[in-house]
């Protein structure tokens, strides 16, 4: 793998030359995956020089765990790096923009640039922090770090997300509140919805289930409960409540949905463009709501290089074919809850709960990372569970 800074005109000299937006769980599979032809060159854009893994943001803002692996580790060594953000992709030219000043010609293009925190139209939302990328879990980390003994920190968010943040945080030894909007773990069965807030309040979690947060100040929750304002001490107060795509494909002309994510039809090709391909959470595609997660964003990425190599060969591509196996929440580091589910991520009855549950996330999320590093040693190795009829609407989740 190669890296490079340059401000100029980048060139690529290769018969097919395909870009990959994003070096996520989605991006990274789809540029491993792509090397199945020899014949393909890859550049991948990143805007840092290192893989996040996402799913460990809540561990690094209570210092329980490191998110970062580096490239050298999970990308092959033919693939080129170059750390910037693209700003514009000018589909008619076949060319991507960079913040740079340099720009890329491409062949074919992925699109994988993931999804980012949604602000809410709450008053004073500009004072709460957000879980969402690598610099918003910086920043909290920074804030948790300055708390003093007995601060309360504020979650809002009732999601999978929201429930790890919390938990990460009480068994860290600090104040916590959660206050779930519209339930705490909506998206399981009641059983695993039932262990998880007993985990929660076990952990010394003030879970909120009903409440609704109003107005955020300075160091203040204005919660609504039941009809009734409480103006609540909150020294940091961290939203997981929602996300939507960044503005790269609205400003580029392209068809967007109403978060921003790339429309695409079945078989991941742009509506506007065959030779734009979309992966991972910042991809809507037609007929198929999928939740936002590395369970969804690899089989996506895999599934993307597919349909690139497909058309390189002149063929056209398979429609998209997955579906979800469960949803799992770590509740601190030694506890957790695992509901099984069906093919459209509708909970089944299956939920396995405690160490066992722990353990089986910690296995889920280190598989992730070798799935990827896998890849890029084995292209075309990757498997995911396919045959899914997904027509439940799920909610956006950092799963």
């Amino acid at each position: 793998m190669s890296t490079t800074d340059t401000t100029q005109e980048i060139q690529v000299v290769a018969r097919t030359h395909v870009v990959v937006l994003g070096a996520g769980y989605a991006g990274a599979m789809a540029a491993n995956r792509l090397r199945r032809n020899p014949a393909v060159a890859v550049t991948v854009v990143n805007p840092q020089p290192f893989f996040v893994q996402r799913i460990r943001l809540h561990q690094f803002v209570s210092g329980t765990g490191d998110p970062l692996v580096g490239f050298d580790d999970v990308l092959a060594d033919d693939i080129r790096v170059v750390v910037d953000t693209a700003t514009r992709i000018d589909a008619g030219a076949r060319r991507v923009h960079l913040a740079s000043g340099a720009h890329l010609d491409y062949d074919h293009l992925i699109y994988a640039i993931g999804t980012r925190h949604r602000t809410p139209e709450i008053p004073g939302a500009e004072h709460a922090l957000f879980i969402a990328d690598w610099a918003s879990a910086q920043r909290i980390r920074e804030r948790v770090e300055g708390l003093g003994a007995h601060e309360m920190i504020t979650v809002v968010g009732g999601g999978l997300t929201g429930i790890e943040v919390a938990a990460e945080l009480a068994e860290r030894g600090h104040d916590v509140r959660l206050v779930g909007g519209r339930g705490i773990a909506s998206s399981v069965g009641e059983r695993a919805r039932s262990a998880t807030e007993k985990q929660l309040i076990r952990l010394g979690v003030d879970v909120v289930d009903t409440g609704r947060v109003v107005e955020i100040g300075e160091r203040t929750v204005t919660v609504d409960i039941d009809g009734e304002r409480n103006v609540l001490p909150s020294a940091a107060t961290i939203l997981a409540t929602g996300f939507e795509a960044p503005e790269l494909a609205a400003d580029s002309g392209l068809a967007t949905d109403e978060i921003g994510r790339l429309r695409t039809d079945a078989t991941l090709a742009g509506i506007d463009d065959d030779r734009i391909v979309g992966a991972g959470d910042a991809v809507a595609v037609e007929g198929m709501p999928l939740r936002m997660s590395c369970q969804a964003a690899e089989p996506l990425g895999a599934q993307a290089a597919e349909a690139v190599l497909a058309r390189i060969a002149g063929e056209q591509p398979n429609p998209v074919d997955q579906g979800f196996v469960a949803q799992c929440a770590s509740i601190g580091r030694r506890a957790a809850t695992l509901q099984f589910t069906r093919r459209d991520d509708s909970p089944a009855r299956a939920v396995v709960t405690g160490r066992l549950a722990a353990w089986t996330k910690e296995l889920v999320c280190r598989g992730t990372v070798w799935n990827i590093r896998h890849e890029a040693t084995h292209p075309g190795a990757f498997r995911w569970f396919r045959g899914g009829d997904l027509t439940t609407t799920t909610e956006p989740a950092l799963r």
